[in-house]
């Protein structure tokens, strides 16, 4: 995090598997230059192999886009994709680079003298014409290029806007904050913005990236009956959250409430206001900065201690009721709630919680707590199933020593196990929690049960060079002594999983996955 991710694939297929990827990277705000292969510049639109309209294809996902045409274009081309992909609302650019770009000069030569060239005056034109093409793609080739710091333009809000939300803030009696991804974005530090948070005493919903923002116990972190919070609310922080689908698109907004609506994307910023919902203050800015200048503002102000407190009260009242249910004995195998608990109990301070999957997963956001800042990576906006694999691999090798866990339903486990393969291929060790659901049931809205079969996942795992566990009803008993001996074999280097045969509970009944 607070840099620019980098994925480099060959033309073509390479391309277009990434689509879903890039996709999921813009709706996620996340900086990344992606990197294609293409045909020769001489052979684009001659039918070379894998040779396809690249730029069309990415142009509605990326902020940039570009081709590379010459050897000379290659830094420039790079520094201005990374200044954009970090600008504004960051989000994903894409730079093309035909072979003939990514070669010595000496092989490129040969390639531009063929056999079989025609004799006589076409001869000589095609051979002037290659020539010419091959001199101009490295002209300046070897010039010394600019790699002074990069010009990121980050908006930030006005000074007469922070007063505004200072005076706003300072009146009321029930504030709240629904944090939102973008607080993780650089410039702030997350500490900073945890800091200005604790400073500010605004109890805090914290929603995507910024899960664990405020750490695992936070008194200042409320985690449920979020709908009830919302009406009682008299002020609202929307600090990088956007009245999309999680928020009912608005509707779930007190409209008697002061809102305070922060985003660098403007269109996010609004998005609904036309319908369910109106900004007392909409400011296009950087949600980092601004709460550490709105808690300067606010230094020294003090909230009435009762409201935070009625929510954090109502927090212990729902978990223990989850706690009860946990304990509700399934009509086959585990009950996922008390899975969870047990996982959410056994899993180190250090650990990241990467979440791919359906209910499993809704169900896993209500029970386990990220330990910290940036310690939560899940499909995202875009519900992008599949992410599991690919999010621990990025997480492993940027923090190798922490734990990391990937809380899997059978779906997406299904769709990515071959992941393991890549897993221990790199040597990189992470736990894998999934369940095998007897109980789940898609498209409420349609009534339409799929009872899925028991697939033994934790032999696939063996299979690919990882190590798998089996925990069932009549393992229940040695629950923490086996995700002891799972923590154990990650940290000898073994990635492994835990196939966990899971029940049905009514926990999240009324919910719809699609």
């Amino acid at each position: 995090m607070g840099t620019v991710g980098v994925a480099a694939v060959t033309a073509g297929p390479g391309l277009t598997n990434t689509v879903t990827a890039v996709k999921n990277a813009q709706m996620a705000e996340s900086p990344l230059l992606l990197i294609g292969g293409a045909a020769a510049t001489l052979l684009q639109g001659r039918g070379a192999l894998q040779d396809i309209d690249q730029l069309s294809l990415f142009k509605p996902l990326c902020k940039f886009c570009a081709s590379v045409r010459s050897v000379r274009k290659i830094v420039p081309t790079l520094r201005k994709a990374l200044a954009i992909a970090q600008s504004g609302t960051p989000g994903p650019v894409f730079i093309e680079f035909p072979i003939d770009t990514l070669y010595p000069y000496h092989v490129v030569e040969k390639e531009f003298s063929p056999k079989g060239t025609p004799k006589g005056i076409m001869g000589k034109i095609t051979a002037w014409y290659l020539h010419n093409h091959l001199t101009n793609l490295f002209a300046g080739a070897w010039e010394v290029r600019d790699i002074s710091p990069l010009p990121v333009h980050v908006p930030q809000a006005t000074d007469q806007q922070v007063q505004r939300c200072v005076e706003l803030v300072s009146r009321a009696k029930k504030p709240l904050i629904l944090l939102g991804s973008q607080a993780t974005l650089p410039p702030t530090s997350a500490d900073d913005i945890r800091k200005a948070l604790e400073s500010l005493g605004i109890p805090c919903f914290l929603g995507g990236m910024s899960r664990g923002m405020l750490g695992k116990d936070s008194p200042l972190h409320i985690r449920q009956n979020r709908r009830d919070a919302l009406k009682e609310a008299d002020l609202l922080l929307l600090a990088g959250t956007v009245c999309d689908f999680r928020l009912s698109y608005g509707r779930v907004l007190n409209r008697r409430s002061k809102i305070i609506a922060v985003n660098r994307d403007k269109t996010q910023l609004l998005k609904n206001s036309d319908i369910f919902w109106k900004p007392t203050v909409a400011i296009q800015g950087d949600v980092g900065s601004f709460l550490l200048r709105l808690s300067k503002g606010l230094a020294g102000h003090k909230f009435p201690e009762d409201w935070p407190q009625n929510l954090k009260d109502g927090d212990r009242v729902k978990e223990k009721a989850n706690r009860a249910k946990a304990e509700e004995k399934t009509e086959r195998h585990l009950n996922p709630l008390k899975v969870l608990h047990h996982v959410d109990e056994l899993m180190s301070e250090d650990s990241i919680i990467v979440a791919d999957g359906g209910d499993f997963v809704g169900s896993a956001a209500y029970i386990l707590k990220p330990r910290g800042p940036l310690r939560w990576l899940d499909p995202g906006a875009f519900g992008t199933l599949g992410v599991g694999g690919g999010f621990a691999l990025g997480a492993k090798l940027c923090r190798p020593d922490s734990e990391v866990w990937i809380v899997y339903g059978d779906g997406s486990l299904g769709y990515t196990v071959a992941e393991f393969d890549t897993f221990t291929r790199h040597k990189v060790s992470s736990t894998l929690n999934t369940d095998n659901d007897y109980g789940r049931n898609y498209l409420k809205m349609f009534s339409v049960l799929f009872l899925l079969f028991c697939t033994d996942y934790h032999i696939v795992a063996d299979g690919y060079g990882g190590k798998g566990h089996l925990i069932g009803r009549e393992d229940e008993s040695q629950f923490e002594e086996i995700v002891k001996q799972a923590q154990r074999e990650c940290r000898e280097g073994k990635a492994v999983l835990l196939n966990v045969l899971i029940g049905k509970t009514n926990f999240r009944d009324g919910s719809i996955s699609v």
